[in-house]
């Protein structure tokens, strides 16, 4: 099994890629985000850690964490959602090695592609056997943003300055999937990336 991280800017179109890797190889698709979600419920690891640090404030009736009040909290205070990351990431890091793990061993799969927003910034270059950039330029970017999110040209602009630039993904990455087209050019380029995977096997 191959484990191959999927990373981008906002917008790319990471999500798009990979329903159609889901859709057309035998692979899991982890979405770091997602597990992340897990282990912040109740009975996940990182639920008692946060709702000390945050308090019940954050709570909603249920008991579960509220979303909206832990983005306000923490995003109003730069220290505060440092300390938040320094218990989600490391717990989530370490959940995706286990699940890594198990699927080595029960090797049912022949691809394991794993989505995350830090790939590059949390070393997971040393995780996964290969990295894959899939990129848009920022005008496509912008629009689907628009499209899709309606988010304002402030909000765009706000995000954009917090991610990597261009020049880090394509360091780090080994496999460029240029998507700032119709899709069915990517997935042109990933039917050729795959055949080509398929070739250096037999």
């Amino acid at each position: 099994m191959k484990v191959i991280g999927i990373t981008g800017g906002i917008g790319s179109g990471k999500s798009e890629i990979l329903a159609y890797l889901q859709k057309h190889t035998n692979c899991r698709v982890i979405i770091a985000d997602q597990l992340a979600h897990e282990l912040e419920e109740p009975g996940g690891a990182c639920y008692g850690p946060l709702t000390e640090l945050l308090g019940r404030d954050v709570l909603a009736q249920d008991g579960a964490i509220d979303r909206k009040k832990m983005a306000a909290a923490i995003f109003a205070d730069q220290k505060l959602l440092e300390r938040v990351n320094d218990i989600v990431h490391p717990a989530v890091k370490a959940q995706l090695m286990k699940e890594i793990a198990h699927e080595r061993q029960t090797e049912r799969y022949d691809y394991l592609f794993l989505e995350a927003a830090l790939l590059i910034e949390e070393g997971y270059g040393q995780v996964v056997d290969e990295m894959w950039y899939i990129h848009a330029d920022e005008s496509t970017r912008r629009k689907r943003l628009k499209a899709s999110r309606g988010y304002s040209d402030e909000k765009i602009d706000s995000i954009l300055r917090r991610q990597l630039p261009e020049e880090t993904f394509y360091e780090h990455c080994r496999v460029v999937i240029e998507n700032s087209g119709r899709l069915a050019d990517a997935y042109r380029q990933i039917d050729e990336k795959l055949g080509e995977e398929s070739c250096q096997k037999q």
